[in-house]
C-alpha cells in the first residue's frame, strides 16, 4: 500500500508538474512575464487554505482511494489549467490543484504514520523525502523537454492526462490501496 501511494504521489509530480513552464506561460499566453510569481503562488495558496480548512479530513475512512481522487483531481486541474486562456482561471485552476496536492499529502503521511512500524518509520521518511524532492524536478523536466518538442500547451495538458491515467493504473495494480480503511484498521488495532 505505502509503495502505491508513492508512486500514485511520484507519477503525478513526473507528468503533471508544469512549474518550468510558468515564466513561458506569463509571458506567451498572458503576454506580461510579470504574472509569473502569481502562478507559482497560486499552488501554495490552495494547499494553504486546503490545510486551513481540512477539519473534514478526519472523517474520511477511505484514505487510499481520496489520495487516488486527490491525485486525479490535481490531473484534471492541471489539464483545465493548460487550456485556460484567462489569466484569473489560470490562477484558480493552479490554487484547486495545490489543494488537491495538499489534501493527497495529508492523507499519504496519515498512511504512513498508521501502516509504517516503528523500527521502519525512519527509512521510510528518508525515501519519502527523496521522493518528494526529486519527482517535482523530473517532472519540471519532463514538462520542459515536452514543450521544447511540441507546444506549451501540449505538455500541460498531456502531462495532466498523464497524471489521471497513470494514477487510474497505479490505482488498478494496487487495489489494496483503493480498499484501505482506517477505520477498519483502528477497529482492528
Amino acid at each position: 500500500m505505502i509503495l502505491g501511494f508513492f508512486l500514485v504521489d511520484t507519477n503525478a509530480m513526473i507528468f503533471g508538474m508544469p512549474i518550468a513552464l510558468f515564466p513561458a506561460v506569463a509571458d506567451h499566453r498572458f503576454g506580461d512575464p510579470t504574472l509569473v510569481g502569481y502562478l507559482y503562488s497560486a499552488p501554495a495558496a490552495g494547499a494553504f487554505l486546503a490545510t486551513i480548512t481540512a477539519g473534514w479530513i478526519p472523517h474520511i475512512g477511505r484514505q487510499g482511494l481520496a489520495v487516488v481522487l486527490a491525485a486525479s483531481a490535481w490531473g484534471a486541474a492541471i489539464v483545465a489549467f493548460g487550456l485556460a486562456t484567462s489569466l484569473w482561471l489560470a490562477l484558480l485552476l493552479l490554487a484547486l490543484a495545490g489543494a488537491a496536492d495538499q489534501i493527497s499529502a495529508i492523507f499519504r503521511s496519515t498512511m504512513m504514520l498508521r501502516l509504517t512500524p516503528d523500527h521502519l518509520r525512519g527509512r521510510l521518511a528518508g525515501i519519502e523525502f527523496a521522493q518528494v524532492a526529486a519527482a517535482p524536478s523530473l517532472g519540471n523536466l519532463e514538462a520542459g523537454v515536452v514543450a521544447s518538442l511540441t507546444s506549451l500547451r501540449f505538455s500541460i495538458v498531456s502531462g495532466g492526462a498523464l497524471c489521471i491515467v497513470g494514477t487510474l493504473a497505479t490505482a488498478a495494480a494496487f487495489p489494496a490501496l483503493l480498499r484501505y480503511s482506517a477505520r477498519s484498521r483502528a477497529a482492528h488495532a
